[in-house]
């Protein structure tokens, strides 16, 4: 199975994926990575991995649909079984969203449906919840949204900060992102179909 990761910014995910690859962990090629930013440090840690970059920024085309239809252009080429979203900073429009329907999951780190967005670790730190966590969902046509996969719950002792906090949320996804992935490939999941 060919899987392309999605991303803007630092990859600290991605690099987990590559290592669980490496190690046998995800039985899978890790084909591609798509990203919208030129300055993403996710691009070097695809190069140091020999791992194929297709960078496709908005700022070049004049119209969404142009831009995605790039992106699925690299997608067809490369045989994408499965698109891994992994801090990809642009909703992916309705008509992509169709045409990769069941095949597109997304990591948030908070329990959705609470705290949605990107602020959701801050968010849930402010709002002063006892616990938060993280969930991994196939994507539909709403932001943070779609059937969910898998979550963790992650406690927020007293004693946490916000960067201690951040740095628990983002163990645990670098845990349970690979092991979503690998129940995908392994066919056990049961992907939605259609969208409702």
């Amino acid at each position: 199975m060919n899987i392309a990761v999605f991303a803007s910014g630092r990859g600290t995910n991605f690099q987990a994926i590559i290592d669980a690859v490496q190690k046998g962990k995800i039985k899978a090629h890790l084909t591609l990575l798509v990203s919208d930013n030129s300055d993403a440090p996710v691009i070097k840690k695809a190069q140091d991995a020999n791992i194929k970059v297709a960078l496709v920024q908005r700022g070049v085309f004049s119209s969404r649909s142009g831009f995605e239809n790039r992106i699925i252009q690299h997608l067809k080429e490369n045989k994408i079984e499965l698109i891994v979203l992994s801090g990809f900073m642009r909703m992916l429009s309705p008509e992509f969203v169709r045409e990769y329907y069941g095949r597109i999951i997304n990591i948030h780190p908070a329990l959705l449906p609470s705290f949605k967005g990107v602020q959701a670790i801050k968010n849930a730190f402010d709002y002063g919840v006892k616990v938060t966590g993280v969930t991994v969902h196939f994507v539909d046509e709403e932001m943070d949204h779609g059937p969910i996969i898998l979550q963790e719950v992650v406690k927020i002792e007293r004693k946490d900060t916000l960067e201690s906090l951040e740095e628990k949320i983002h163990k645990v996804e670098h845990k349970i992102y690979p092991e979503v992935i690998q129940l995908f490939v392994e066919g056990k999941l049961n992907p939605p179909q259609v969208l409702t």
